[in-house]
């Protein structure tokens, strides 16, 4: 079967229907790489692709038995618990954040006021003034704490790629070693190495160019029982002028414990930083690049996959407890508990992709959304780096919903006047998104699907995720929001996480359609014209290596 997955969304359907014929869906996968070569040669799709809705899964079902004291059926999407966590908040403790100057300055809040917890995930640290302003605050509330009386609780763990982050001279490590030198006891910082770079490649390989072969892309920043999700590091740009999404998570203990064991287990598969810059690994743990390294990914498989799995299990015995006890109904049994939570009216499931270690659940909840959304529906869905994999181009142009696909313009993309190769990414970019919109038109669907470039003076772009609208309403019910780009990186190299917020409140469905519209009016539709501006003619060579490296950016 592992061949036929990397091939177009109907082939994997229909082996589906053929359990226990290895053989032959090696045969099926490898015709369907050929296929697929072509289809990119002719740059047509085949008449195949729109048997894609009818040949893709159903979405799984709820496996517990409904009850008429719990909100089994309160929202579609509750098939998701089956693979994840379900955790149930009120609207009023979500809040979608709009500027990176409003998410910076809410970070640095929340450092200051932490008391048990600080928890960041991310890319890397800058090394200009704003981070050090972060890191200032992070050691300010640090010498609090050894103030305080009695033995201080306050622990803080950052976890960071180790190749982007000693990228430079000056460079992450650099700016917390005075951390990890002045407060040992309190202060972790660990930093991922993918497995996948190792021996020659690793010797050979020169830096910047090493971390296109996967990274630590995951970004959660927490708080005591506070947290942000995010696509943004923690860097100055992503401080002022570089355009994301964020959301806060206030006063949601179990989301808190669960990202918190989450960032653990990633940390404890990665090297160390040690006082004196070193690195080591974690008494106990296969070396990510020097070890064996189907040993390195199994371990790290049960790792992250104990902490989804023991937490799916802590919150269906929650929800047993609070809607099936025998003894009392639900309201008095959390009155007897003491309890007086409203009902929750959100829902939130965090998501996590971790091809490396065969972690695939974003990827399956993903695909199944795009597969499952029903003709009427909308689907609002960024990336700045637009680069879908093929299996959910597929369905994109293979299902029903209409959809509008925000993307950055040349001149807001992240690599725009960059140095050297890097400066060619635009470009690359902008042949991607016309060969997808060529498609699109040669398929006759330009009204279904329809492409929007995002453009602000001295901006950038780097917002993604999506907005789901069921047929028929003008508020979104479901986003998905955090670290994936929905391209080949985020499926197959990276480490990425986001949640899906499922909400039935109308002003949670009011903040998130509102982030949506203030992001989509600064956009104009592409069309055949778009490729004609000046800045739009991509020279001869990028068409030519694209093809060639596009799964590596």
């Amino acid at each position: 079967m592992a061949a036929a997955a990397a091939g177009p969304v109907f082939w994997r359907r229909l082996l589906g229907l053929l359990p226990g014929r290895p053989g032959l869906a090696a045969l099926l996968g490898r015709l369907s790489d050929r296929f697929g070569r072509n289809r990119d040669r002719r740059r047509r799709r085949s008449p195949w692709l729109l048997l894609a809705p009818l040949l893709s899964p159903t979405a799984p079902q709820v496996t517990a038995p409904p009850c008429c004291l719990c909100p089994e059926s309160v929202h579609r999407f509750q098939w998701i618990r089956n693979l994840v966590p379900e955790f149930g908040v009120c609207s009023s403790h979500v809040r979608v954040l709009s500027a990176p100057a409003e998410f910076f300055e809410l970070m640095k809040g929340q450092i200051r006021a932490a008391r048990r917890r600080v928890v960041m995930a991310s890319l890397y640290l800058g090394t200009g003034p704003l981070e050090q302003e972060l890191v200032d605050c992070l050691e300010s509330t640090l010498e609090k704490s050894l103030q305080a009386k009695g033995p201080s609780d306050l622990k803080v763990s950052i976890l960071l790629d180790f190749m982007r982050g000693s990228r430079g001279r000056k460079n992450s490590r650099t700016m917390l070693l005075p951390l990890l030198r002045r407060f040992p006891a309190q202060v972790r910082v660990s930093l991922f190495h993918t497995p996948n770079l190792r021996g020659l490649l690793r010797r050979l390989m020169p830096e910047r160019f090493n971390e296109t072969i996967g990274l630590q892309h995951i970004k959660v920043y927490l708080f005591d029982d506070s947290v942000i999700l995010s696509g943004a590091n923690l860097s100055d740009s992503y401080f002022t002028n570089r355009q994301d999404r964020y959301v806060f998570l206030q006063d949601c203990p179990d989301v808190a414990d669960f990202f918190t064991e989450l960032v653990d287990a990633v940390g404890d598969v990665s090297l160390q930083l040690q006082g004196d810059d070193t690195v080591q690994v974690v008494e106990g743990m296969v070396h990510p690049y020097k070890g064996d390294r189907a040993a390195y990914c199994k371990a790290a498989n049960a790792r992250v996959m104990g902490v989804i799995n023991s937490a799916r299990t802590r919150q269906q015995m929650l929800h047993a407890q609070t809607f099936h006890g025998d003894a009392l109904g639900p309201q008095e049994d959390a009155a007897a508990a003491g309890d007086r939570r409203p009902a929750p009216d959100t829902w939130i499931y965090p998501l996590v992709q971790m091809k490396p270690f065969e972690i695939q659940i974003d990827e399956a909840v993903t695909a199944t959304l795009l597969t499952e959304a029903e003709c009427g529906a909308r689907v609002y869905l960024t990336t700045g780096y637009f680069n879908l994999t093929q299996a959910y181009m597929d369905l994109v142009l293979g299902t029903r919903a209409e959809y509008q696909i925000l993307l950055a313009s040349p001149e807001v993309n992240g690599f725009f006047g960059a140095k050297g190769v890097a400066g060619a990414i635009p470009a690359a970019y902008v042949h991607i998104e016309r060969q997808f919109f060529r498609e699109v038109c040669s398929l006759g669907q330009q009204e279904r699907v329809r492409l929007q470039e995002y453009w602000r003076r001295d901006w950038t772009f780097h917002a993604k995720g999506l907005w789901l609208y069921l047929a028929g309403s003008g508020l979104p019910c479901l986003t998905l929001i955090g670290s994936p780009n929905f391209g080949y990186r985020s499926v197959h190299r990276d480490l990425e996480a986001q949640i899906a917020i499922v909400t039935e409140s109308q002003a949670l469905q009011q903040q998130l359609h509102q982030e949506q519209a203030q992001l989509y009016v600064r956009s104009g539709a592409v069309s055949p014209a778009t490729f004609q501006q000046p800045g739009r003619q991509v020279k001869l060579w990028v068409k030519m290596v694209t093809p060639l490296i596009k799964n590596f950016f």
